[in-house]
């Protein structure tokens, strides 16, 4: 299977998620919590039943890490080639229905995001990379009615560091003075706040030129949109200039602090 081919898998397995997700989002949210105290809803769970089914039509001998599969301890053993999938990315937004939550769905090989997809349903952006230097945003709903009149995905790409200073993205939920500290080294103008895998698509489209994270960030949290960011042209490192790796079951796929922007270190 090429890489348009898992693209277009992808986006429409991301498309069904989305629909499910904004189809429990309009009522009244009941809200489970995790062993580590994270908070679970009947959308995340029935997104990522949706997802699993997908990848399983899709490319069936590709094992899949998925966030609520691997809270109740299932986690495959992968090789080279792997899926990470948030079906829910940022909870917490979906709760407080501010609409920044995300579908996120990335293949990993040899340990980069090389495929992914990133749908935000309630802000009707869905933005994917179908392979190396091919990043695309789209603007579609989640009705059968919108995702019918969808228009044609759109090439995107990170835009030079503008002149006058760039434009940081940051957590909603989980900014703090490290990243304010970090953030001082370079010529910072404006901020944005955002929720979910968004921050790196906002980078993937031009729209933003730096995040930093100093916290705790899962896999699955990061790898579909550091895939998106990686095919527009910008990249994912560590604080000390490696780049971010997936596949690191001997930490527990969680993530080290890293730096997203809107370019490449020569």
């Amino acid at each position: 299977m090429n890489d348009t081919a898992l693209s277009d898998g992808l986006r429409r397995i991301a498309l069904a998620a989305g629909a499910e997700i904004m189809r429990l989002y309009v009522g009244n949210i009941s809200v489970d919590r995790k062993d580590d105290d994270s908070p679970v809803t009947a959308a995340d769970r029935r997104a990522e039943n949706i997802i699993l089914a997908g990848l399983a039509g899709l490319a069936p001998d590709i094992p899949v890490i998925s966030e609520e599969a691997a809270a109740a301890g299932h986690i495959p053993a992968v090789g080279e080639k792997f899926f990470l999938v948030d079906p829910l990315d940022g909870t917490k937004e979906f709760i407080n229905k501010n609409g920044e939550f995300t579908v996120n769905i990335a293949l990993i090989e040899k340990g980069d995001p090389t495929c992914g997809v990133v749908y935000a349903p309630a802000k009707k952006r869905l933005f994917f990379a179908a392979g190396p230097g091919a990043a695309f945003e789209q603007e579609i709903g989640a009705s059968e009615e919108e995702q019918a009149k969808a228009g044609a995905p759109k090439p995107i790409h990170v835009r030079p560091v503008p002149q006058g200073g760039m434009t940081a993205v940051a957590s909603r939920s989980h900014r703090d003075t490290k990243t304010e500290e970090y953030l001082n080294h370079y010529d910072v103008r404006d901020f944005i706040t955002a929720g979910s895998s968004l921050k790196f698509c906002l980078l993937a489209a031009g729209e933003a030129d730096i995040y930093p994270r100093h916290g705790r960030t899962m896999e699955w949290d990061t790898a579909a949109g550091h895939a998106v960011l990686a095919a527009a042209g910008g990249s994912v490192t560590e604080l000390d200039g490696r780049p971010l790796k997936y596949g690191k079951v001997e930490r527990g796929l969680d993530n080290p602090y890293f730096i997203a922007k809107g370019w490449k270190d020569r």
